[in-house]
């Protein structure tokens, strides 16, 4: 049973008054199926009409949900043979940032992206996805070894932003960040980019700058979280719900304004409530992207890019 969220309470309680019921007939003889069935029913529409309706403050509550499909388990769902490879060659591995060779649907690609861990012991190990230089450092090595090699980059971002720590900042961090959003551009062979969680400020983009740019249905994509644009336009975090309206966060803004090219259907209450069903048709998009970038050749492949990213934000 996925854990609720605040706005989810009202479905939270059905759910719960269906479980007591389900208990009591296990243990009677009292047949109270289509008791259960009605209250299932209720339960299941009142779970639409609320994820129909969902505001952008509420959207980023279900991207950032704890239970959502994190980088392993697309990696588990989505490739085979997984070699995962380690460090940056100049400082250290850095665990918030993962990538490898691997196998996607018999295409050999290079997979990089945030593991945030799920629960305390692995969040500290990745640093709840919060890259530092070396992690993008590694991501650059991983998207030149790819583009010597030939092989198609696939990314999958989720963190809330790159690591904000004195030392991040000692070591490079805005350098790095520029570099690795420097080299997935200039890659001669296809990047597609998914958005699966949170897809937060220049620790997104640096593994976002791709021919394509896919986005689940409940994750944003925004250059500052809610909370810190309202601490710095209102100065109180207490009105992130006014920011992520005022940011246009949301995927479906998103794809208005040319800033995504693919809108991922999710399951129905979020990735977290069926995470087999969201990765697979994760897996179909990221397939026909691929699919329609493959007939081009090094140089097309960096034109398109170029004037994908020139076109933002002109009227």
């Amino acid at each position: 049973m996925p854990s609720f969220l605040d706005f989810e309470k009202p479905i939270a309680e059905l759910q719960s008054r269906i479980d007591e019921l389900r208990e009591t007939a296990a243990g009677g003889d009292v047949d109270i199926s289509a008791d259960v069935q009605r209250l299932q029913a209720k339960s299941d529409k009142l779970l639409r009409d609320t994820f129909a309706k969902l505001t952008p403050w509420q959207k980023t509550q279900v991207a950032r949900h704890p239970e959502r499909p994190h980088f392993k388990d697309y990696v588990a769902g989505l490739f085979d043979e997984w070699l995962p490879l380690a460090g940056d060659r100049a400082f250290a591995d850095d665990q918030a940032i993962i990538g490898g060779f691997a196998t996607f649907r018999g295409r050999k690609i290079m997979a990089i992206g945030h593991e945030k861990g799920e629960d305390t012991a692995s969040r500290l190990r990745h640093n709840f996805g919060m890259g530092k230089p070396e992690g993008y450092r590694k991501a650059i090595r991983l998207v030149e070894l790819a583009d010597r090699f030939g092989l198609p980059v696939v990314t999958l971002v989720d963190t809330s932003g790159a690591f904000p720590g004195i030392q991040a900042e000692e070591r490079g961090q805005a350098e790095a960040i520029a570099r690795s959003t420097e080299a997935c551009l200039a890659a001669g062979v296809p990047v597609i980019a998914a958005i699966v969680g949170e897809g937060g400020s220049g620790g997104a983009v640096a593994l976002a700058a791709g021919n394509r740019v896919l986005m689940f249905e409940h994750a944003v994509y925004s250059v500052i979280s809610p909370e810190g644009c309202a601490s710095i336009l209102w100065r109180t975090a207490d009105r992130a719900p006014d920011a992520a309206e005022a940011m246009r966060v949301t995927a479906q803004d998103l794809k208005s304004l040319g800033i995504i090219d693919s809108i991922v259907t999710e399951p129905l209450g979020g990735a977290h409530r069926a995470p087999g069903t969201a990765i697979a048709a994760l897996g179909d998009e990221i397939e026909r992207s691929l699919g329609d970038l493959s007939s081009l050749s090094g140089p097309e492949l960096r034109a398109e890019r170029r004037a994908k990213f020139l076109k933002m934000g002109r009227l």
